[in-house]
């Protein structure tokens, strides 16, 4: 084995979190448009639009962003909105996270250099867990 071992980077920190489907379906009859929009960024609302269940994307769309600020350790404070927070699919479907605004300004103060994310879902729930990584690391090993 090499005398190096490169990890993939420094866990800054880790989210998670789960919301009843339900929960977000009401937010949307109640609020409509002006709940999807104050809360979803274009490129979600086509993709939850375009699925037959949408109301389990919408809400596993609301379960990442809320696990993606808990990795950032930020949580909803002043300076973040919801839209701050995008979650896109890359060529593979794989969720794919985007920071801008104060989102994107507390990443950088935190070294923060990628985010991963996972969304599950079924008719009940939608669960979503985040990973927030710094700087790659190298580490001497010994023998």
């Amino acid at each position: 084995m090499n005398d190096n071992e490169n990890l993939p980077g420094n866990i800054v920190g880790i989210g998670t979190d789960i919301v009843e489907c339900l929960r977000i379906a009401q937010m949307i009859e109640r609020h409509g448009e002006q709940f999807i929009n104050r809360v979803y960024t274009p490129l979600e609302i086509s993709y939850c639009q375009t699925r037959k269940a949408s109301t389990q994307h919408y809400a596993g769309r609301w379960a990442a962003k809320e696990a993606i600020l808990k990795a950032i350790g930020t949580g909803w404070v002043k300076g973040i909105s919801w839209r701050d927070v995008e979650v896109r699919n890359d060529k593979s479907g794989r969720p794919v996270v985007g920071v801008r605004g104060g989102a994107r300004d507390a990443v950088e103060h935190l070294g923060i250099r990628k985010i991963l994310v996972s969304i599950s879902h079924c008719r009940s729930h939608a669960t979503a867990y985040a990973i927030a990584l710094g700087p790659q690391v190298t580490r001497e090993r010994g023998d």
